[in-house]
């Protein structure tokens, strides 16, 4: 099975649950007069809580091999123009947060609307000259934004087919020796 198999089939198995739950809310009790809707509701109600549990765990279970599956595996991106790799986990969270972070920490280094020129001193009433000093490199900035403002696109490209055709890794849990 391929990730985005996997991924596709949690989204289905948690409607399926949530089918399941309405059915046992639905029927789980009712009054002694009231005509129960199947033969033997309290036999279903106990086949829908053990579908339900039984979803659920499968879900954990793929969950958890898409777990595995994205520490182990690693997926290269050009970046600013070289190739950056690191395993899918990494890029997941570069992609939510930590590339947003990066692309903020550079925009941040701006003039803060600092202007060169004349300036009067209030106190004296003559004008004096004031230069801007910057403290970071105007260059560097706009090539670091050239590239993070690209890289979202360039992540979600490159995990969407990595996600297509990269096999679950279904395997039993290894657990270091000792454990």
């Amino acid at each position: 099975m391929k990730i985005i198999e996997a991924m596709k089939r949690i989204k289905a198995n948690k409607k399926k649950i949530q089918e399941l739950q309405l059915l046992i809310k639905d029927n789980s009790a009712r009054f002694a007069h009231e005509t129960p809707k199947y033969e033997n509701t309290e036999d279903k109600v106990r086949e829908w809580t053990q579908s339900a549990q039984d979803t659920v765990q499968e879900n954990i279970r793929l969950l958890t091999a898409i777990a595995r599956t994205n520490l182990q595996t690693k997926v290269s991106i050009e970046l600013g123009g070289r190739m950056v790799q690191k395993t899918i986990a990494e890029w997941v969270w570069r992609r939510r947060e930590y590339a947003a972070v990066d692309q903020l920490t550079w925009e941040l280094q701006t003039d803060r609307g600092l202007k060169e020129g004349m300036m009067p001193n209030t106190s004296t009433g003559v004008a004096f000259e004031v230069k801007l000093v910057r403290n970071y490199s105007p260059e560097a900035r706009d090539e670091a934004l050239m590239m993070y403002r690209g890289e979202a696109a360039a992540i979600d490209a490159a995990l969407e087919v990595t996600n297509a055709v990269t096999d679950l890794d279904e395997g039993p849990v290894r657990l270091p020796a000792g454990l």
